[in-house]
Formats: C-alpha cells, sequence, structure tokens
C-alpha cells in the first residue's frame, strides 16, 4: 500500500502552463510557445554563447522564492523591504549519473533578523520550487548575514 508521503501532490487548479521546446540539448536552443523566451544553449564552462539548465533553474529558483517571501509577506501583512534572493545550483556526480544541489541565500536588510528568518522559513514551506525539490535534491536556505 502507498503511504500519503510517496503519492505527489495534485494541483486543484491550474492557474499557468508554461511551454518550452528544446532542441539539440545543452549545446542547443531552448524556445517557448510564445516566442518571450529563445535562447542559446551550452554547456557549463563551455566556449559557445547561451546559458545552461544549471543557471535556468537558479533563475526560476530565486524568482520563485521571491514571489513566496512577497506572498508570505503580504498574508502576514509585513513589509519585507529590498530584499534578495540568490540561488547558486550545482551539478554533480551522484553514483554513474549526475545530479543537482541549490543553495539560496537571501538578503533582507530592512527587516529585523527575527522576523526575517521566519518570512524565509515560511517561504520554503510555500515556494513552490521549495516543495518540488523538498526530498528530491539537497537544498540549503540561509539567510545572509
Amino acid at each position: 500500500m502507498k503511504s500519503a508521503m510517496s503519492t505527489p501532490a495534485k494541483l486543484d487548479q491550474k492557474l499557468y502552463t508554461a511551454t518550452v521546446v528544446s532542441t539539440g540539448g545543452r549545446e542547443g536552443r531552448a524556445k517557448s510557445d510564445d516566442g518571450t523566451l529563445d535562447l542559446g544553449l551550452s554547456t557549463p564552462g563551455g566556449n559557445k554563447p547561451g546559458t545552461n539548465p544549471e543557471q535556468l533553474f537558479a533563475a526560476g529558483y530565486s524568482a520563485c522564492f521571491g514571489g513566496a517571501i512577497g506572498a508570505v509577506s503580504r498574508m502576514q501583512k509585513v513589509n519585507p523591504g529590498n530584499f534578495t534572493v540568490t540561488a547558486k545550483v550545482t551539478l554533480g556526480k551522484v553514483g554513474e549519473g549526475y545530479g543537482i544541489a541549490a543553495d539560496l541565500e537571501i538578503s533582507m536588510p530592512d527587516l529585523p533578523r527575527d522576523q526575517a528568518q521566519a518570512l524565509v522559513d515560511a517561504a520554503h514551506q510555500v515556494c513552490p520550487y521549495s516543495k518540488a525539490t523538498r526530498g528530491n535534491i539537497e537544498v540549503n536556505v540561509k539567510l545572509a548575514g
């Protein structure tokens, strides 16, 4: 019998679907169906111009986490002030294959540390990227300073 922990959460309501087609793998191109994203791809450390999947994941995770901070702040009626989310996504070996790990560093200089930490902790619980990665990859979240 399956436990509740092994069953993925189903969406109650679909709000948005992003569609991107990649061709050529890490040396190819990624383009969204609406044309707003159109990027050349390259391998990390390669000499071909373009971004790589790890950079794209880091951009998505940092933006999503920032959005979660905003949502939690509004729910708690707290003004987070100016803040930044820095995501570092690392590609590495896992056994015979590959894996990734993520480090998030959040700077909230306009809030007292305990209040900023509470917002970061709450955001980590509601962020869709945090939910998707929880238990799947190593994720370290820390408040700067």
